[in-house]
């Protein structure tokens, strides 16, 4: 796994149309897939911040949260164009932010208020792509990165 800062220094094209598909109306849009307890996706809107250090979602207290606390891996899907077919995607393991400078930065990009029971959660990169569909019949052309295989895994980093 790769935070969102690594990946986005391996991958800067990518990372920068990834974000720009997330943030395309403005403010983060997506679709966030979790794992519930018996196995089967769960899908839900959600609104990301990507920051210049990492992916982050603030998530209020709903079985997508508990689904992240129990198992935190995710897939992310940026809301599609009005134009087009393309679409954006990452996915790997979400973990929860407990520290106040972080959370306070990222809420207020977010436009979060304090008066709502949510948490804050990073989420880590395992995979991300981009598929872009031109008009008419041409091809869609994806671009694909994967972590390396020898890349720490958030939650076993000393700095967290």
């Amino acid at each position: 796994m790769a935070t969102w800062s690594e990946f986005a220094h391996a991958a800067p094209a990518l990372a920068g149309a990834i974000r720009s598909a997330l943030h395309q109306y403005g403010s983060g849009l997506g679709y966030l897939a979790t794992i519930r307890p018996d196995g089967a996706p769960r899908l839900h809107p959600v609104s990301p911040v990507v920051a210049d250090d990492g992916l982050y979602a603030c998530i209020l207290d709903t079985p997508k949260r508990r689904d992240l606390v129990r198992d935190g891996r995710y897939a992310l899907h940026s809301y599609p164009p009005d134009d087009s077919d393309d679409e954006a995607c990452v996915g790997g393991s979400a973990r929860r932010v407990t520290d106040p400078a972080v959370i306070r930065r990222v809420s207020a990009q977010a436009r979060a208020t304090p008066r709502v029971d949510w948490w804050l959660f990073e989420f880590d990169v395992e995979v991300a792509y981009v598929v872009r569909r031109p008009p008419g019949r041409g091809a869609a052309v994806a671009h694909v990165w994967h972590a390396p295989p020898n890349a720490v895994p958030m939650q076993h980093r000393d700095a967290c």
